[in-house]
């Protein structure tokens, strides 16, 4: 277990890091003792310090929801972080790639709470009726320290979390069944991913219910407004200045953007 200096630095070490969009050591090895419950502290302080130079904390994001990336990654549940609003692009955006280190684009589906969301035993009946609508979305995943990367890496630093893209068609979550929202994923004309949403723990609201009780764990819940990403159902996708990106999202619409 870290030490309150230690806590403080690794979140002053991920800041300066992502402010100059470079990497830096990995705190597992900076702080070898360094264990979950540490990583996601750190991760609170650096969002501290990201509100704290102006940004706004307008959601979170959910990662590692595949079984197979939780046994590749040595843990049994998903992780998550915090979504900024400086994070956020909308369809037809043009996007810096300067912006980010080595971004990467996941297919995901972002929900957002017309009603506040606690735990302990939230369900997924009780995120569909906390949320007012869910809308297509791909998450830019970014890291900020040096490969490889243990979990306490991957929490710390914000569960990678470099941006997030919404657009296409808004649903109520009644409205269609969640589970069985498909999508390609092309990179300069060409598919690269394709994948359907029931791949996120067997339905795309289970990601959030488990987030809401392990946010009360912490006395914490999510907030009327909030933009939730359940989790990816496709793999990444490298993407560089030049990319023009196309996510298609069947009845649900598209989103297109470019990385200039």
């Amino acid at each position: 277990m870290l030490t309150n200096d230690q806590l403080r630095e690794g979140a002053a070490q991920l800041h300066q890091a992502d402010r100059e969009r470079r990497v830096i050591p990995q705190l597992s090895k900076s702080f070898p003792e360094i264990e979950l419950k540490d990583a996601y502290e750190i991760q609170r302080r650096w969002a501290e310090l990201r509100v704290a130079a102006g940004a706004r904390i307008i959601g979170h994001k959910i990662g590692l929801t595949s079984r197979a990336m939780q046994m590749a990654s040595n843990i049994t549940e998903p992780d998550y972080g915090h979504l900024l609003d400086d994070m956020l692009y909308t369809d037809g955006a043009q996007i810096p790639a300067e912006r980010f280190i080595k971004p990467r684009l996941e297919v995901e589906l972002a929900f957002v709470l017309g009603q506040p969301l606690r735990g302990p035993q939230v369900r997924v009946h009780d995120v569909l009726r906390a949320t007012e609508f869910v809308t297509p979305a791909m998450e830019i995943i970014d890291y900020r320290t040096e490969v490889p990367r243990a979990i306490t890496d991957t929490i710390a630093d914000n569960a990678a979390a470099g941006g997030l893209i919404i657009g296409g068609r808004t649903v109520r979550p009644m409205d269609v069944d969640l589970r069985w929202i498909g999508a390609t994923l092309s990179k300069n004309g060409v598919i690269e991913e394709s994948g359907v949403s029931a791949a996120v723990m067997g339905h795309p609201a289970a990601g959030i219910a488990w987030l809401c009780n392990k946010l009360a764990a912490l006395d914490q819940g999510l907030e009327a407004g909030e933009i939730i990403l359940g989790g990816s159902f496709t793999r990444p996708v490298s993407v560089a200045s030049g990319d023009v990106i196309y996510a298609d999202f069947g009845d649900l619409g598209a989103i297109g953007v470019s990385f200039v």
